[in-house]
C-alpha cells in the first residue's frame, strides 16, 4: 500500500508540475494564430487534433469554445475529442512515455480522420449559440502577462499565500527528486525531465503576477485539478494492487479481452478525468493489450467534453457516440490481431 502512495505522489506531482507549464505555455501562445489555422477546413481538424493532443483538458476546452462560436465544425470536436486523453496523458507521459508518444500519434492520425469523415457527412455547418466555457480564461494582454518586469521583488514582498503554498510544494519536490525519494532511483533521462520540468514550474509560480498565479495556476490547476487527480491515482494503484494480489485476476483479465474491451469504451463515454487511470495502469503493469488502452484512449476525453454538455446534449450524444463506435472498432481491430 506504501508503494501505491509513493508512486502516486510521484505521478501527482509531476502531473502537477506539467500542468503549470502548459497552462503558461498555453497563455503566452493562444492568439491570432488559432484564429487563421480555424479558417480554413483542414487547418481546424489539424488545430483541433494537436490542441486535443496536448496534454490536460485545456486544449480540448478551447476546441469546444471556437464551435460554440461557430469557428469550428463539428469534425473538429471529434478530431479533438478522440486525441485528447485528459490528465491521464500526463500519467502515460510518467509510466509509459515510449508508449505515450506512440499512442498520442496514433489518436492524431484518427482524430483528423474521423473529423473529416464527420464534416463530410453532415448536411450542413453547424454554428450554435457562442457560450462561456468554463475553465478556458481569455485576458486582455495586460491583465495576463507572464513575465512583469520590474515587478517581482514586489510580489515576492508582498507573497500571497497561493504564491507560498505553490514555491513550496514545488521545492519539496524538487528537493525529493534529487535525493531518490520520489522518481526513479537511478539518474536517467526521466529523472533528469522530472527535475527540469519541475524546476521550469518553479520559475514560472515565481514569477508570475498575482492575477495570472490565482487564476491561472491556483484556482485552475492546482485547486481544481490535483486533489482528483491524486485521489483517482492513488484509488486506481490500490484498486489494481488489491485485485492483482488478493484475487489473481490477470489471467482472468487476458482471457475477457472482449468483455474488458466493452467495459473500457462504456467507462470511456464518462466525461470525467480519472477513471481512464484504471486502464492506464494495467497496461504499465503488463495485464492489458495496446488495443485496449488504444480504444479507451479514442472514446474517453477526460473532462474537455463538459462545456458541450452545458451547451447542447445532442451534439455532446453525437460526438461520444462516433468515438464510442471509433474506440470500438478499432479496439476490435486490434483484439484480433492480437495486439
Amino acid at each position: 500500500m506504501m508503494q501505491s502512495f509513493h508512486d502516486a505522489l510521484m505521478i501527482t506531482g509531476f502531473v502537477f508540475a506539467m500542468m503549470l507549464v502548459i497552462e503558461y505555455l498555453n497563455v503566452l501562445t493562444m492568439g491570432e494564430w488559432q484564429r487563421r489555422i480555424a479558417r480554413h477546413r483542414w487547418g481546424q481538424l489539424l488545430l483541433a487534433a494537436f490542441l486535443g493532443a496536448i496534454p490536460g483538458c485545456l486544449g480540448a476546452f478551447v476546441v469546444v469554445t471556437m464551435y460554440a462560436h461557430g469557428i469550428v465544425t463539428l469534425g473538429a470536436v471529434v478530431a479533438a475529442m478522440i486525441a485528447t486523453s485528459g490528465d491521464e496523458a500526463f500519467v502515460m507521459l510518467a509510466l509509459i512515455p515510449h508508449q505515450a508518444i506512440l499512442l498520442t500519434g496514433i489518436l492524431l492520425i484518427l482524430g483528423v480522420t474521423a473529423g473529416a469523415l464527420t464534416d463530410m457527412m453532415a448536411r450542413r455547418r453547424l454554428i450554435p449559440i457562442p457560450i462561456t466555457c468554463e475553465g478556458v480564461q481569455w485576458h486582455m494582454a495586460d491583465e495576463c502577462q507572464c513575465f512583469p518586469r520590474g515587478h517581482l521583488r514586489q510580489q515576492w514582498r508582498e507573497c500571497s499565500l497561493a504564491r507560498g503554498v505553490l514555491a513550496v510544494a514545488l521545492g519539496l519536490f524538487i528537493v525529493a527528486i534529487l535525493t531518490g525519494r520520489v522518481g526513479p532511483a537511478a539518474w536517467n533521462w526521466m529523472r533528469i525531465t522530472m527535475l527540469m520540468v519541475t524546476a521550469l514550474s518553479l520559475f514560472i509560480v515565481a514569477t508570475v503576477p498575482d492575477h495570472f498565479l490565482e487564476e491561472h495556476l491556483w484556482q485552475h490547476v492546482a485547486r481544481r485539478h490535483i486533489p482528483r487527480l491524486f485521489l483517482w491515482t492513488l484509488g486506481a494503484l490500490v484498486a489494481i494492487h488489491v485485485l492483482m494480489n488478493t484475487l489473481h485476476l490477470e489471467a482472468n483479465i487476458r482471457e475477457a479481452g472482449w468483455l474488458v474491451l466493452l467495459g473500457a469504451c462504456l467507462i470511456g463515454l464518462i466525461p470525467e478525468s480519472g477513471p481512464h487511470l484504471l486502464f492506464v495502469t494495467l497496461y504499465a503493469q503488463g495485464v492489458l493489450p495496446l488495443s485496449i488502452l488504444l480504444a479507451s484512449s479514442i472514446v474517453q476525453d477526460g473532462h474537455g467534453m463538459l462545456p458541450m454538455l452545458a451547451h447542447s446534449r445532442r451534439d455532446f450524444i453525437v460526438v461520444k457516440a462516433i468515438n464510442f463506435f471509433i474506440g470500438l472498432g478499432c479496439g476490435a481491430i486490434g483484439l484480433a490481431l492480437g495486439w
